[in-house]
């Protein structure tokens, strides 16, 4: 009769486990990766979605939009518009349908490195952050206070350590200026210095974004290089719902196309508010509103990289308030991304907006089931993904570094199960029932399979109660904060080199201090 195993023996083997599982896998063999492809929840039946587009289009040709600009007008009207008495623009059903004909597809979204290029389309799924926070807000004592560029940086570089995060679209307002030629370029700048990751940010003035366009160029090698590689996009909220272009948004679209930069097409009514309280209708009035937005782009530039952005807010409309991490949000955004696959566009939509005020309780259940649904959905592009709470109004470091578990375990459901003759795992369990030790956990096929099959949170707590009390009853939001606290102090990003971004700083009004993006800088 053989010696029982050695408790020490035991404890070694199960060290050397979590040593293999700690270890890093190369990208392709991890359980979870960027663009990984959804689409196997549906909220809307196939003939819901072609009666929501049919009623876009009634929309579009017999109610329009009003307030575009000048130059707006001449580029639908050329492109086949009619403007009314009342001076709004209608749009028939032909223009509609020539213009998704021709409307750009399958366009990569661009990282300064390579290694980050996003391929958003079909059913692919990506994460990222957005917003426009006014708050930053401490996890660990829940105060609140004006958020500022530096904050804003430091975000960018802790996305760029997050697996589960793909991209960095600016998530706060740097209240710190008050020139908005200041706040718009340091914005594009910070965004850009922190992160190598793709990066979406918005302008209030084509001006601005001709400076920031000139500025890109430099951090590309040229204006040749950066149109071959848009490594920016711009975050566009052209109409004002319900049906109305917003004029300075417009020129700034404008420009943006003739530069060569991505747009996103946002259309953000408030169902309720802004947009119908029916839920189908919102859709209705989202999708009418980027229909537009897509004539207008490839009105000035024909297949030119445009992005569909439905964003559907819901109100509570007990109080009209937004409500961002609502069920009837996580439908409305779900809902989205099946309509831009009927259109066979790169969508974007919102998800994760959490009403809580904190990274607590309610921030984590709102946060995960709107990504589960949304994600599962196939939406291409998710924004607003990690850090957000207060319905928008607040942002969290310590909530980033949470949602990035909550997010890598939503593509963990996507990903779905592997049916395959190997994972059926016949041989396997024949070896461990007749030739083996009656349970699988030292099987080659487990030791294989423990990283690139399952998923383990970064700060989700997964030890004993007993374990858990012996290493001081830690939180989530407490291991977050350690965790933050770590990348804050290390992660400095080197990619943009000295000498350009002298350059950069000798032509614009760059506010954040070169001293504050190296190791040993103060924090905020």
């Amino acid at each position: 009769m053989s010696e029982p195993e050695p408790i020490v023996a035991r404890r070694g083997a199960r060290a050397a486990r979590r040593a293999a599982r700690a270890a890093p896998l190369p990208d392709n063999l991890r359980p979870v990766m960027p663009g990984m492809p959804g689409g196997l929840y549906k909220p809307l039946a196939d003939a819901d979605v072609l009666r929501i587009h049919r009623a876009a289009l009634d929309v579009l040709e017999q109610i329009g939009l009003a307030d575009a600009p000048p130059s707006g007008v001449e580029y639908m009207t050329r492109a086949g518009a009619r403007q009314t008495a009342e001076g709004r623009l209608v749009f028939p059903r032909a223009l509609i349908e020539d213009t998704l004909a021709q409307a750009g597809r399958h366009f990569v979204l661009h990282g300064q490195e390579p290694k980050h290029d996003m391929e958003p389309w079909g059913s692919r799924v990506y994460f990222g952050t957005a917003g426009a926070a006014v708050h930053i807000v401490d996890g660990l004592t829940g105060a609140y206070r004006d958020s500022t560029t530096k904050d804003l940086y430091d975000i960018a570089r802790v996305v760029d350590t997050l697996d589960h995060l793909h991209f960095y679209q600016r998530s706060i307002v740097c209240r710190d200026l008050v020139s908005p030629e200041e706040l718009d370029v340091n914005t594009a700048y910070a965004c850009v210095a922190g992160t190598t990751k793709h990066v979406g940010t918005s302008w209030v003035r084509p001006e601005h974004v001709q400076s920031s366009l000139e500025m890109l160029h430099l951090i590309a090698g040229g204006e040749d290089k950066w149109r071959a590689r848009p490594f920016v996009s711009q975050s566009n909220c052209f109409v004002v719902p319900p049906l109305k272009f917003a004029y300075d948004a417009c020129l700034c679209l404008e420009t943006a196309v003739r530069g060569g930069m991505p747009v996103l097409l946002l259309s953000a009514g408030q169902a309720g508010a802004t947009a119908p309280a029916a839920l189908a209708a919102a859709l209705v009035q989202e999708v009418a509103e980027c229909l537009a937005g897509l004539v207008y782009v490839n009105s000035i530039k024909r297949g030119a990289p445009a992005i569909f952005g439905t964003w559907c807010f819901v109100s509570d409309l007990r109080t009209g308030a937004m409500s961002g991490g609502s069920p009837e949000q996580a439908l409305l955004s779900a809902a989205s991304a099946q309509l831009a696959r009927f259109y066979d566009l790169t969508g974007g939509t919102a998800s994760g907006m959490s009403d809580a005020k904190l990274p607590d309780v309610q921030s984590g259940y709102e946060k995960a089931y709107n990504h589960a649904l949304v994600g599962n959905a196939g939406a291409n592009l998710i924004y607003e993904s990690a850090g957000m709470l207060a319905s928008l109004l607040g942002f969290s470091l310590e909530s980033l570094i949470i949602d990035n578990d909550i997010i890598g375990a939503v593509q963990r459901t996507i990903k779905g199960i592997d049916v395959s003759d190997e994972s059926l795992s016949i041989e396997t369990i024949r070896k461990v029932c007749i030739e083996g030790p009656g349970h699988y956990l030292g099987s080659d096929q487990t030791l294989q399979r423990m990283q690139k099959e399952y998923v383990y949170p970064s700060v989700g707590d997964r030890s004993s109660p007993n374990e858990w009390v012996i290493q001081g009853r830690p939180t989530v939001i407490e291991r977050a904060s350690r965790k933050l606290e770590s990348i804050l102090s290390s992660h400095y990003p080197t990619h943009i080199p000295d000498a350009v971004d002298a350059a950069i700083r000798a032509r614009l009004p760059i506010r954040l201090p070169r001293e504050s993006m190296r190791p040993g800088a103060p924090k905020t």
